[in-house]
């Protein structure tokens, strides 16, 4: 069976992103590759990758030979940094600005997995208090984890700099459902909350 894939943010080409997010790298080079190397050992050709935004800040030349190399069925959901990516078209399976992914999985009321994917933290999505996920991404870690809901950050920085596989994803969604349903028991049992996560 073919994997699906979740990452964001890697800005590719932008060095500035080094020290906004601090990353551990001494120069774009050596981040560039660090981060085509750990997404070539997870994903395989036959794999897909939703991608939520953020791609490149580099020239478009060099964006297409990091493309090159990617393994994977590429789906870009837009970021506010997509001019590199946006003049690479081709190589995506489609660019979309918002996303409602629907993964089958027998474990599943219903046997599919809603997973709204959009580039930016949403407080209340579709299908929210239903078990559908959020996965997103812009923030590179600077957003307070919420216990209290089925949603987080997917960018390389929170990851390091690996994409995370539906089955990765699902296993931090229940446990963030686990503490959710100690929350509804008892909102002051702050102890067990943490032994979960």
């Amino acid at each position: 069976m073919h994997k699906i894939w979740f990452t964001s943010d890697h800005h590719f080409g932008h060095n500035g992103i080094i020290q906004y997010a601090g990353r551990p790298f001494e120069s774009v080079e050596e981040m560039d590759e660090t981060m085509i190397r750990k997404w070539n050992e997870k994903v395989s050709d036959k794999d897909a990758v939703y991608y939520l935004g953020d791609f490149a800040l580099n020239r478009p030349e060099r964006l297409k030979e990091i493309l090159k190399r990617l393994n994977g069925s590429i789906y870009l959901i837009t970021g506010n940094h997509e001019v590199s990516a946006l003049s690479c078209k081709k190589r995506f399976e489609w660019v979309k600005d918002y996303y409602e992914l629907k993964v089958n999985d027998d474990t599943v009321p219903g046997g599919k997995q809603k997973i709204v994917l959009f580039h930016y933290s949403i407080r209340n999505w579709n299908g929210k208090g239903k078990g559908s996920f959020h996965l997103y991404g812009h923030s590179h870690g600077t957003l307070e984890e919420d216990v209290n809901s089925l949603s987080f950050d997917i960018g390389v920085d929170n990851h390091d700099f690996y994409p995370l596989e539906y089955q990765e994803v699902k296993a931090i969604m229940l446990k963030k459902e686990s503490a959710l349903q100690i929350l509804r028991r008892d909102p002051t049992d702050s102890k067990a909350i943490e032994n979960l996560l």
